[in-house]
């Protein structure tokens, strides 16, 4: 899927998406899924071609004939294999959606959610110039986006940000660095502090989690940790060092719904805000993204934002809207609340693979 407009991290720059989806049959009802694994091992060491051998030779066996109670079934029969958690939610989160159609309830619903409306966000990568960022910036505000996230990297920062809140002294602000910086690079960080910054993301190494804990202590802005928040046990060493103020929570990150609701409920229960983060997700994460968003917990805009702005067709209808007041509203019908578009789909498919019980 070609992306409306290219995409730039800390790490490199994307034109289109290459996707992994999962479809689960159960009872007469399909659960869908996505793997937000990259198309290359970039953001995390797991990617599109570890997923695809993952599902298919070991994850998928391990759920096929059997009869689960519940979604969370899943998680005690995919944890024989090690990681692969974005692998591990494309199946689990695709569970999840048979299950809330088979109890012809909404997804949000089963997942605990609160919230008729969510706040939304908008994250922006890096431009060709300040001036082209400062654009796009402009757009999104007439949008009604809640939250202006920029991406920065060492040379695409301070200079930055200092264009920005002259322009919008007011606004709510964001940075995230994917890991673009280090510990003895504190002098530099330090100058964050005079933008008023709602967070600064994950500044340092993406498995660290010690090393923001002492960069939290020497600066005002709220570290907000988002690649090493790989589980609960994570988040809870990050709360218990004081490595952030905030975490962002990616339901594929952390391995699926379960995961990413137990992450939920120990930030509420320690008063540290949470947001959803995206990862370039078609209709159908971005409607996981939603249903996930609805939790009492996500009280900060997330990153997810409407279809156009990353697809000229996505494979969902209705696609995302975003309201002239930066909200999404929920949808009540059964499942996420979108039809997949399989048709489309089908158009867009270079590979295709079926896992079935054995007979």
């Amino acid at each position: 899927m070609p992306l409306v407009h290219f995409f730039e991290t800390s790490f490199g720059r994307t034109y289109s998406r290459r996707i992994p989806l999962v479809t689960v049959h159960c009872e007469g009802v399909n659960g869908w899924g996505e793997c937000v694994a990259g198309e290359d091992p970039f953001y995390s060491s797991e990617w599109a071609e570890t997923a695809w051998p993952t599902i298919t030779h070991y994850l998928a066996p391990a759920l096929i004939g059997r009869n689960l109670e519940s979604a969370r079934d899943c998680v005690a029969l995919l944890s024989r294999v090690r990681g692969h958690r974005m692998a591990k939610a494309a199946l689990e989160n695709a569970v999840w959606d048979a299950e809330a159609k088979q109890r012809k309830m909404p997804l949000w619903k089963l997942l605990g959610g609160t919230r008729s409306e969510i706040p939304c966000g908008v994250s922006i990568g890096i431009q060709d110039s300040v001036e082209q960022l400062l654009e796009k910036i402009q757009v999104e505000l007439a949008a009604g986006y809640r939250r202006i996230k920029i991406k920065v990297k060492p040379g695409w920062d301070v200079n930055v940000l200092e264009k920005i809140r002259s322009r919008w002294p007011e606004i709510t602000l964001s940075c995230d660095a994917n890991s673009a910086y280090t510990l003895d690079q504190l002098e530099h960080l330090r100058k964050f502090d005079q933008f008023n910054l709602l967070m600064m993301e994950q500044p340092l190494w993406d498995d660290d989690i010690f090393y923001h804990g002492r960069l939290q202590k020497e600066l005002r802005t709220a570290i907000c940790l988002d690649e090493s928040i790989v589980s609960a046990r994570k988040a809870a060493i990050a709360l218990e060092i004081g490595a952030c103020r905030i975490i962002n929570i990616k339901v594929g990150r952390v391995g699926g719904f379960s995961e990413a609701k137990h992450i939920h409920d120990i930030c509420l229960s320690q008063k540290i805000p949470v947001w959803c983060g995206g990862m370039l997700e078609s209709g159908i994460g971005r409607a996981h993204n939603i249903a996930l968003s609805t939790l009492e917990n996500f009280s900060l805009p997330g990153d997810v934002s409407a279809s156009k702005r990353y697809w000229k067709e996505d494979i969902i209808e209705p696609e995302v809207k975003v309201s002239p007041q930066g909200t999404i509203a929920i949808r009540d019908e059964p499942g996420t609340g979108y039809r997949v578009k399989e048709d489309f789909i089908e158009t867009l498919t270079v590979r295709k693979e079926t896992v079935r019980a054995a007979q």
